[in-house]
């Protein structure tokens, strides 16, 4: 049997952990979503359990499930991952979502990306994040059973109120999922505005 050679270290502060990739330290202080949180886009609430936003307009999908807010140092890892192509985080995040998510769906489906930014970076993150979802719930991933035909700006360069123009009519989906519970995992939401066909 072979066995790792060298001891695991903290990807945070590089201190030594057993087989975590992140120590108990750093893990406590990772800006994880409170409880108090709207029940369909979970954005964090002061009391109720859907904010003003999704009361005044329903989202198109039934909830968001997420672990971290977009805070330091989960963004730097995040931006790391999909920009510094180090993969090696993605069973950080995956493994993180994977253990938020309680087993629910019928299928899987990430994010696509248009074939231009796919080919220059090499590889879907989102897809990556499903593999540890979809190994921990056994629901299977559809990678190709939705594609981006349109070459957008990258949301985050948007201010939110331009989002859902970005967007629109950017996705077409190849397979029939009617009658399915699906689940579309990506690796940061902000506006939603890429689940909201049609939503201006």
């Amino acid at each position: 049997m072979m066995q790792r050679a060298l001891p695991r270290r903290c990807i945070l502060c590089d201190a030594p952990t057993q087989d975590e990739r992140i120590c108990l330290d750093c893990d406590i202080e990772l800006p994880r979503l409170p409880l108090a949180r709207c029940a369909a886009c979970a954005v964090p609430l002061a009391s109720g359990e859907l904010c003003g936003t999704c009361l005044r307009a329903p989202p198109s999908f039934e909830r968001v499930l997420g672990v971290f807010a977009y805070d330091f140092p989960v963004d730097a890892l995040i931006h790391a991952f999909k920009y510094g192509r180090r993969l090696s985080l993605a069973p950080v995040l995956g493994e993180a979502l994977a253990g938020s998510v309680a087993s629910g769906a019928d299928v899987l489906v990430p994010m696509p990306l248009a074939p231009r930014r796919l080919s220059e970076r090499g590889f879907n993150q989102a897809l990556e994040i499903a593999r540890f979802v979809s190994r921990r719930h056994g629901i299977p991933i559809v990678a190709a059973g939705c594609r981006k035909v349109t070459e957008t700006l990258p949301q985050a360069a948007l201010p939110w109120k331009a989002r859902a123009k970005n967007v629109r009519r950017a996705f077409v989906c190849d397979t029939p999922f009617n009658g399915l519970r699906v689940a579309v995992v990506d690796d940061v939401l902000t506006t939603g505005a890429s689940l909201q066909p049609g939503r201006r």
